[in-house]
């Protein structure tokens, strides 16, 4: 079944199955304040709609009073005028205190649901975050949820008081003017909503359009903004300009598409309810003619059937709303639909870490099942010692950092901390105990002083400087004019290579794991920066277990272990001095590595 890009399909987003997702939401099981309000203002709906239904009697009333020889009960007919205007308030003041009462409950549900979703994103797998484009998802979320609100005030406070005023108007009218007014209303109404769906289908065919190339052009001008630095380098501002105008055009054409269909839509509807008008008015004029009706009942069937088409003016927009809703909240379910990769066993225990013990027992993994990356990769790393891993690229060292992060399961073999299987413990308290200082440090769009206290929730600004400290930053951050609330930009490039490195490290020393990983995290500096950071990364790694993924081998001479892959396999272990005596793959990289640094002094 084909899918659309906002994620969903035809048959999910037209089912009221998705709505009837939503209702939990909606009247929240252990929330009774907000079930009360639901009832209050479905009760305000009643109410409004008597009142306003009286309105057109008090009008008729009047009317009737101005007939000839009636002149000495004027103080009636002024009564009847004033009581139609008190109608006609009361109408809209029910309204507004409906409206008070039930925006609570509808941006209450809007933000639990929307809650609910961000929760479950994070949730979700790397693989998922790898694969889908974050402008294309936070569209979707977007949309799902800024239409829930609107969705409901449509169903709640348009269609069911349609169908109760339509219900009384034909009941007055039978008794009133007979079976033929109230066939005529009918057939009306039942043209109208044919009309109005079989348009609206059309027109919402070119919204899904629309929106498909709305979602396109936004991902594209997402990942064109977050890849900023790439255009520069290449000059190609020209290039992307010209994408994201190509992708903005043909959202323009189809935006245009679907505006000018609207006016077919309410030409076509204009064209039945006066149609309806001018028999339903012609009826009763020939009736008062023939001595059948008053001249009120001219005005009480006019004001009876424009108070009827006002809502019905609007059911094209209800409509499309609704089943627009409906096509956004069948995407963003699909995004709460989607199956976590990794997930607690249901006997999972917490993580319990004595020594830091780690070990990788004859573990295999691909990130697609034809394409293994690890073919059976073993290794102990005994707690509190430091373990090296090199090789060249595509061997398969950062799918390590990812394994034991459990971003993904091994598919055979296994991995162990204190003898406690990675894959039987509690995710939270796995990361909870492991620290990482990655290879691209990406830092939220915030403070210096957030972003090192994000290592530990609840951390104290003395605890923040502490760390900094030791990270080797403070004296930076000090000489900074707003010091620890200096702010760092987008993805933190406001801070140089070596800053967002030293921030990386201040926020894993608050975080004070017993186990840490350093995933090439010297391997994008200065030689003068790197020599800096591995003094401060060597402080930070004492009395700690510490698997170190390196790059340049320099970086690693002093490691008690180093473990050397190559093609998913581990080639050669051992320290440094044994590995050069084996002559092998590492004593090739070293003397490749040195002919490099001296050609660099050169």
């Amino acid at each position: 079944m084909a899918k659309s890009v906002t994620g969903g399909t035809k048959e999910q987003s037209l089912s009221w199955g998705v709505f009837r997702r939503f209702v939990p939401y909606l009247w929240p099981e252990h929330e009774p304040a907000i079930r009360r309000r639901v009832v209050l203002a479905l009760a305000l709906v009643l109410v409004a709609k008597a009142t306003t239904l009286l309105m057109p009697f008090a009008y008729k009333a009047a009317i009737d009073r101005m007939a000839p020889g009636l002149q000495p009960g004027v103080s009636l007919a002024v009564a009847l005028v004033v009581a139609y205007a008190a109608a006609r308030f009361g109408g809209v003041l029910f309204d507004n205190v409906r409206n008070t009462v039930f925006e609570r409950v509808g941006q209450d549900a809007t933000q639990r649901l929307a809650t609910h979703v961000f929760r479950h994103l994070h949730d979700l797998s790397l693989r998922f975050h790898l694969e889908r484009r974050t402008g294309a998802v936070t569209k979707v979320i977007e949309r799902g949820t800024k239409s829930i609100d609107v969705m409901l005030y449509f169903l709640l406070f348009n269609i069911g008081p349609t169908v109760i005023e339509l219900t009384a108007v034909a009941v007055i009218f039978w008794v009133k003017f007979g079976f033929g007014m109230v066939a005529a209303t009918f057939l009306m109404v039942a043209t109208y909503i044919v009309f109005t769906r079989k348009v609206t289908d059309w027109r919402n065919h070119l919204r899904e359009r629309m929106n498909d190339l709305d979602t396109g052009a936004v991902a594209k001008a997402v990942d064109s903004l977050l890849n900023y630095e790439t255009v520069k380098y290449f000059s190609a501002e020209d290039r992307e300009a010209a994408r994201y105008e190509k992708a903005a055009r043909a959202y323009a054409d189809a935006a245009v598409r679907s505006e000018n269909s609207l006016a077919w839509l309410n030409i076509g509807q204009s064209f039945i309810t006066n149609l309806m008008m001018a028999g339903a008015m012609g009826y009763t004029v020939w009736g008062w003619s023939k001595g059948r009706f008053t001249p009120g009942d001219v005005v009480l069937v006019n004001t009876l059937l424009a108070q009827l088409f006002r809502p019905l003016d609007m059911l094209g927009m209800v409509y499309r709303t609704i089943r627009q809703g409906l096509i956004d909240m069948a995407a963003m379910f699909e995004l709460v639909d989607q199956k976590a990769e990794v997930v607690d066993v249901p006997s999972a225990q917490p993580l319990i870490v004595s020594e830091g013990r780690v070990k990788f027992d004859n573990v295999r993994f691909g990130y697609e099942a034809n394409r293994p990356i690890l073919k059976g990769v073993s290794f102990l790393v005994p707690g509190g010692k430091t373990l090296a891993i090199v090789g060249p690229s595509g061997a398969g060292k950062s799918t390590i950092a990812r394994l034991l992060f459990r971003f993904y399961d091994v598919t055979g073999g296994s991995i162990s901390i204190d003898g406690q299987d990675i894959g039987r413990v509690q995710q939270r308290t796995l990361r909870e105990n492991i620290g990482i200082v990655p290879q691209d440090t990406v830092l939220f769009n915030d403070t210096i002083g957030y972003n090192i206290a994000y290592g530990r929730e609840g951390a104290t600004p003395e605890e923040v400087e502490a760390a900094a400290r030791g990270a080797a930053i403070h004296d930076f951050v000090a000489a900074q004019p707003d010091d620890y609330k200096t702010q760092v930009g987008e993805r933190g490039l406001k801070l140089s290579g070596g800053e967002k490195q030293r921030v990386a490290i201040a926020r894993t020393l608050l975080k004070d794991p017993p186990i840490l990983i350093l995933d090439e995290a010297t391997s994008a500096l200065d030689s003068r920066t790197e020599a800096e950071i591995q003094r401060t990364l060597r402080d930070v790694s004492a009395q700690r277990t510490v698997i170190v993924i390196a790059h340049r081998l320099s970086t690693i001479v002093d490691a008690d272990e180093i473990v050397v892959l190559n093609d998913g396999r581990v080639a050669e272990r051992g320290n440094h001095a044994s590995l050069l005596r084996q002559n092998g793959l590492y004593a090739e990289m070293w003397a490749r590595q040195a002919a490099e640094a001296e050609m660099e002094e050169a």
